[in-house]
């Protein structure tokens, strides 16, 4: 039988799912039925690492094929800049390209939808003209001088605020049903006036059910958690993270049964657009990619949430991927995330060099202005030894222009991950609040305000921080990482500490104990009264 050719790429994001929640990855399957079949005409990837554990960084690396200190997309300097995203270059070759979300992060502020010819965000607790325009373009103004200073530090008290809201249950309407609408009603229109000869469409989605606070709708929450409250269980990991709240196990398991009621949700809606493909004819032409962006902790290492950590359970993410190409089954070999931004140009066989031959690749030219107005951003190259459909996956040795992961397994025992995790301040100001209100001081070495990376190997790991003691783990004998080994005493061990020391140079240096941000006067000298006025409004100026 010859397989249809591929003409459309599906790509979803299920924000903050780990893996062990899903059928696929043994969890009961009557949470996810829509994956678990799934899982039958697709390869399910036991070993897929995210490159940082959060979304902003993640999905920049998604779409750039780029590693975080090389796109610079983080806490520190929120926004994506100067590099050509995968939906622009799709564009620009004719494919019709949509983002639909929920999630703040991915919007015209951060950059992370250049290159979209339709674009929707449901997130709704910032009015919409922050998100695009004259002051999408000021954000680059507000935060370039120095990473998030002066003003810049305002706009975390600003993410806070937004923080809150959602976390009061006020926010925590679902926005999925709206996201699986919207994306039925592009790939409608993206085919409208298209022959069979033309590009096709890619949609990209982010589900956002599964972060917190957790909120299902009543009927997931009562098949799947019946009697729990979700206002009577905490629904704050900063207060868990700073020490002001205690969660027993009967809670832990409550607040499970909340986070999977959410998946559950989840699942049904995107089987309500699978079965929609499925029945209009357009499944066995469509490439569909399913992962999470990054996991989440519930107690494990004594934390809650996805943040100042760089453990399996937030890291090592679910990815299943449908493609005629691809033997259904399950793989153990290593994958990156980011290496999908090159398996999508393969699928569609579309050459960035090509593309952009001759024009200048401004996110303008297929689907709005940057978010920084620069131009032009640069190429990322199709690289087939990161394509999961090539014979040569990741055979790095013959690269030309190695990447500072591919430079760093060159001579490296076994092929390695890098995971990199940048000063998490807004995460630690919300920790520092929690704390402040019950008393309670955070030690200056407190892990919230270290800066992480890792090497991983599907045996091992090893992660470099700067205000807490490194950690080495066997995965293949702890795969719970309980037990730090230190490298001196295994050797297994020390080969992933030698392969992040080849990464970290190719990537800016091994990072160091800085000192925090300050507050110089100067930073919107630029801006006019308008957008100040704006931004006093929403909490960004005094």
């Amino acid at each position: 039988m010859v397989a249809s050719p591929q003409r459309n790429v599906l790509f979803v994001i299920l924000d903050t799912v780990r893996k062990d929640h899903l059928g696929p990855y043994g969890a009961d399957s009557q949470t996810t039925p829509t994956l678990t079949r799934f899982a039958e005409d697709a390869t399910v990837f036991e070993s897929a690492v995210a490159p940082a554990p959060w979304t902003l960084p993640v999905h920049a690396s998604l779409f750039t094929g780029l590693y975080p200190s090389q796109h610079g997309a983080t806490q520190e300097r929120p926004y994506l800049d100067d590099a050509t995203t995968l939906a622009a270059t799709l564009s620009a070759a004719g494919y019709e390209t949509g983002c639909f979300t929920s999630n703040a992060w991915i919007s015209p502020y951060t950059g992370l939808t250049d290159g979209f010819d339709a674009q929707r965000s449901f997130f709704e607790v910032l009015p919409s003209d922050v998100l695009s325009g004259p002051l999408a373009r000021t954000w680059r103004t507000i935060v370039e001088s120095e990473p998030l200073r002066g003003v810049a530090s305002r706009l975390v008290r600003a993410g806070a605020t937004a923080h809150d809201y959602l976390a009061s249950g006020d926010g925590a309407d679902s926005k999925t049903p709206a996201v699986i609408d919207r994306t039925r009603s592009f790939v409608r229109t993206a085919e409208r006036e298209r022959t069979a000869s033309d590009p096709g469409w890619f949609a990209f989605v982010n589900l956002m059910d599964a972060h917190l606070p957790y909120y299902p709708p009543a009927e997931y929450r009562d098949r799947f958690a019946p009697g729990v409250d979700p206002d009577a269980v905490c629904q704050s990991s900063k207060t868990y993270n700073a020490g002001v709240r205690e969660i027993d196990a009967e809670e832990w398991d409550e607040i499970g049964a909340l986070y999977d009621a959410e998946i559950a949700h989840m699942d049904a809606e995107l089987g309500r657009l699978f079965a929609w493909l499925r029945e209009t004819g357009r499944w066995a032409e469509t490439t569909v990619v399913v992962a999470a962006d990054h996991g989440e902790l519930h107690g494990e290492h004594d934390l809650y949430g996805h943040e100042f950590a760089l453990y399996d359970e937030l890291v090592n993410v679910p990815l299943l991927v449908k493609h005629p190409e691809l033997d259904q089954g399950r793989r153990d070999d290593l994958v990156e995330l980011l290496d999908l931004y090159h398996t999508i140009l393969d699928v569609l066989d579309v050459d960035p060099a090509t593309v952009w031959d001759g024009l200048e690749p401004g996110a303008g030219e297929s689907g709005g202005e940057s978010a920084s107005g620069s131009s032009p951003p640069a190429l990322v190259a199709r690289d087939t030894t990161r394509s999961l459909l090539a014979d040569e996956y990741r055979s790095f040795d013959d690269v030309s222009r190695p990447d500072p992961g591919q430079r760093a397994v060159r001579d490296a025992p076994d092929d390695y991950a890098f995971v990199e995790y940048a000063r998490p301040l807004i995460e630690r100001h919300h920790l520092e609040a929690k704390a402040s209100e019950a008393g309670i001081s955070l030690p200056e070495d407190h892990r919230s305000g270290a800066r992480q990376r890792a090497a991983r190997s599907t045996v091992a790991k090893y992660v470099r921080a700067d205000r807490i003691p490194d950690e080495g783990y066997r995965l293949d004998l702890d795969p719970a990482e309980t037990t730090p080994v230190d490298p001196e005493t295994d050797e297994v061990v020390a080969a992933a500490e030698r392969a992040l020391a080849w990464f970290e140079p190719a990537v800016g240096g091994t990072w160091d104990d800085a000192s925090g941000p300050t507050d110089p006067d100067d930073i919107l000298s630029d801006v006019d009264d308008r957008t100040r006025d704006r931004l006093r409004e929403l909490g960004y100026l005094e």
